[in-house]
């Protein structure tokens, strides 16, 4: 089924797939992706949808035509990039306290988020697809994906990858593009940069004055700080000013080739043993370490004399 893809590979939607062809074209298929967002209050100034904007914008990115030097855009007929198989989107998640009042937002639970996302990421590889790249565009999402991802990878042979966009671009690279000034807040100049990269025309730049965020804790180490409003906060924060299209395509070429340079990786790597529910011997008490294959049966004399005692 290597036809269901364009010359050099790329993706396929999911969605698209005749039932019939399903196995042969999860058979040719390097990997598929579910693009997982939220629909949330970024401001007045950002869609409800910018985090599915982003995750499905990306997850477009992860799988181009390659070209004979391993670069995306080729000629038909060179070298193949990866094949991919792009799932639709999941578009609800659960949404911090900091965001959940505002107008727009459709939160649910994280205890919903977790199953649900568990039920469509086994769905998924069960259907034939052992690689499942994950593209995220919701801060949020990280801890319920990867609470799914972990309980799916305990019943199913699966490789689960979670790519989160916004740490695509590095702390230092955002400072380089934007100064001092701090850019990478919800609804700030980095992620407004981002829906710039994909969707122009869904950016209102002149829609809000900046709302300098309250300054990160003074020291280096890292840490995950949850505040129930985070003042000066309307619901997003940040140097909105700083953003602008030329920002935004840099931040998208940035962030997609990081993308497609941990997909190859990925998809190099061989795949995971299958997991199973008996690791020891039925016999082996649990703490246990399973006895040596090579140890004589008790009550064997040792093979040439006396033997030192093992320390305990």
């Amino acid at each position: 089924m290597s036809a269901a893809w364009p010359a050099g590979g790329g993706l396929v939607p999911a969605a698209r797939i005749p039932g019939g062809e399903l196995a042969a074209v999860a058979e040719a298929a390097d990997f598929a992706v579910l693009p997982v967002g939220a629909v949330e209050w970024h401001g007045p100034h950002l869609p409800l949808g910018t985090d599915l904007i982003l995750a499905q914008g990306f997850a477009a990115e992860s799988a181009v035509p390659g070209d004979g030097d391993g670069t995306p855009g080729g000629a038909p007929g060179t070298a193949a990039g990866p094949r991919g198989v792009l799932f639709p989107a999941v578009p609800y998640a659960a949404c911090p306290g900091q965001t959940r009042p505002w107008p727009g937002t459709v939160a649910i639970r994280p205890e919903i988020a977790v199953g649900y996302l568990a039920d469509v990421i086994e769905g998924i590889v069960a259907a034939g697809f052992p690689r499942l790249l994950i593209v995220n565009g919701h801060d949020a999402n990280m801890s319920t994906v990867r609470a799914a991802m972990e309980w799916v990878s305990g019943r199913r042979t699966a490789s689960l990858l979670l790519v989160n966009w916004f740490q695509l671009v590095t702390p230092a690279e955002t400072a380089e593009l934007y100064g001092p000034l701090p850019a990478r807040g919800h609804g700030g100049a980095y992620e407004t940069d981002g829906v710039l990269g994909f969707d122009p025309g869904a950016v209102r730049l002149d829609a809000v004055a900046d709302l300098p965020p309250r300054p990160k804790l003074p020291v280096t180490h890292p840490y995950v700080l949850v505040e129930s409003r985070p003042e000066p906060w309307q619901g997003w924060s940040g140097h909105v000013s700083l953003a602008g299209e030329q920002t935004g395509r840099r931040v998208r070429e940035l962030a997609a080739t990081r993308l497609r340079e941990v997909v190859a990786a990925w998809v190099a790597a061989p795949l995971p043993a299958p997991p199973t529910d008996a690791p020891l011997p039925a016999d082996t008490p649990v703490g246990a370490a399973p006895p040596p294959t090579d140890v004589p049966p008790a009550g064997t004399p040792p093979a040439g004399g006396p033997q030192p005692e093992e320390a305990p």
